[in-house]
């Protein structure tokens, strides 16, 4: 009988961002102690209802353990890190024999004194469960991917999109590997191609579309049984942050070697095609006004939540306001003190209420403005792919400007438009639509857009990312060095 372990454990560490990463940001995030599968699944507790339905359709027994992933954020605190590894590691050895270990990670987590938590997890439970049990992980694509994480892992499967609506895909695909490795139908080795590129590639659209169609084709061909593309994740100042093709093939690591080889080849010569296509403030209001319909969505990239910033900068919202461009909606705005005092106030009510820029200069300078509360939902929530994600409270407030504001107390990006039309807007009738967001709402939006503009405004997130400060990260890259690879 089948015996298969699996946890979930991670964040997306932001190495620059000021926040911190506690227990509460776990807690208000995917949090369950075993029992995760009893719940409605997200983004991260996923993989783990796929891979108990699959155990179970063999007849075999599922051991689970801990499903913790924060909001991501700043350096998570060591105490907290290994206490939710050590639950994991606990229950591991609790639970006796089993045939495969399956963890869901995200693959860029940094805590105090651990620059690779996925490679010291992944390292922890190979010295308990020994060279003969298959151990296999799930990454977010804006991953790192380490040596050491190689060295203890039998398969590492990662998203191939982005936004990320193929967790559930890929989770089948690593229990499927894993699982014939442990019979013995195949063999997987693998092997990394190093892009030496730091960027942001979005996968819904051209050219990069038909680079992961190509590499969904060669997957169960000529031994290659799985080929990501680890974006890397370029806030994350450690060792490994640049993008890497990882390929796993059956018993051939030359198979491997040259089919990353040749993927990341072709990735390397649409560099300049893929380049992150965004404008400055100045540019994008600009667009915006001269727009002859709506909505026109303007993607705030530098204030996402899911990169680690806050959610609460006024860079753009004070451009609107001094421009006197109005029909305009703007959120999420992560504000639990503007909250509260909406919820003090009331549906109806018109207040003073200061805005934004309350976590650091990234955040840029708090706004007063005269406003009306329009709608309070109370647990309010948005679509993530499959999932649905937590925005906690939530409130529209309008004002004289014909700006309307969205704030929440749950930090987290913009995903879908029902996170907007649950408190009653209509995005139809905007002319524009400002999202904190860099990728994720993409699926959602572009249906309903005039048009896409991507705004680099200052924020925890800059996409400039010739300019990132690394101290860790040293290896020659593009689009920072013209030619990483003659650099050495």
């Amino acid at each position: 009988m089948l015996r298969t372990f699996i946890a979930c454990l991670g964040t997306e560490t932001n190495t620059f961002s000021p926040m911190p990463t506690g227990m509460q940001t776990f807690e208000e995030g995917t949090f369950y102690h075993g029992d995760a599968t009893r719940h409605p699944p997200d983004l991260f507790s996923e993989p783990l209802h796929v891979w108990r339905r699959m155990t179970e359709e063999r007849q075999g027994q599922t051991v689970e353990s801990l499903a913790a992933f924060a909001q991501p954020g700043g350096t998570t605190v060591r105490a907290v890190y290994e206490r939710l590894r050590d639950e994991i590691l606990d229950d591991l050895r609790r639970a006796g024999p089993v045939d495969v270990v399956l963890l869901a990670m995200h693959g860029a987590m940094v805590a105090e004194g651990y620059d690779d938590c996925e490679g010291d997890l992944l390292a922890r439970v190979r010295a308990i469960v020994g060279p003969e049990v298959v151990v296999g992980a799930e990454l977010d694509l804006h991953c790192s991917v380490t040596a050491r994480m190689l060295a203890n892992a039998d398969v590492i499967v990662t998203f191939k999109e982005y936004p990320h609506v193929d967790g559930a895909a890929r989770a089948a695909e690593l229990f499927d590997i894993c699982v014939r490795a442990r019979e013995g139908a195949v063999r997987p080795v693998m092997a990394v191609h190093d892009c030496r590129m730091i960027n942001m590639w979005r996968t819904p659209v051209e050219p990069f579309r038909s680079v992961v169609a190509q590499m969904q084709a060669a997957e169960g061909r000529d031994g290659v049984l799985s080929v990501s593309f680890a974006h890397g994740f370029p806030w994350g100042d450690v060792a490994d942050a640049s993008a890497k093709v990882l390929v796993v093939a059956d018993g051939e690591v030359g198979i491997a070697e040259r089919t990353a080889r040749n993927f990341g080849d072709r990735i390397w010569d649409l560099r300049e095609q893929c380049r992150q296509p965004t404008v400055d403030i100045t540019a994008a209001l600009d667009a915006l006004a001269a727009a002859p319909r709506g909505p026109v969505v303007l993607a705030d990239v530098a204030d996402n939540a899911g990169g680690g910033a806050p959610s609460d900068s006024t860079f753009v919202l004070a451009a609107l306001l001094e421009r006197g461009i109005g029909n305009v909606l703007v959120g999420h705005f992560w504000d639990p003190i503007a909250v509260r005092f909406c919820q003090e106030a009331g549906e109806g009510a018109t207040l003073d209420l200061r805005i934004g820029g309350k976590c650091g200069v990234a955040s840029g300078m708090p706004i007063d403005l005269r406003v009306t509360v329009r709608r309070i939902v109370a647990d309010a929530r948005q679509s993530f792919g499959t999932s649905t994600s937590s925005m906690g409270t939530a409130v529209w407030v309008s004002t004289d400007d014909g700006i309307d504001l969205t704030l929440n107390t749950r930090r987290t990006q913009v995903f879908h438009p029902d996170g907007f039309e649950q408190l009653g807007i209509d995005l139809a009738a905007r002319h524009g639509i400002v999202v904190k967001s860099t990728q994720h709402f993409y699926d959602g939006f572009a249906p309903i857009a005039s048009e896409v503009i991507y705004v680099a405004a200052p924020g925890a997130i800059p996409p400039d990312f010739a300019a990132i400060p690394y101290t860790k990260f040293t290896t020659a890259y593009w689009p920072r060095v013209e030619d990483p690879f003659a650099a050495g």
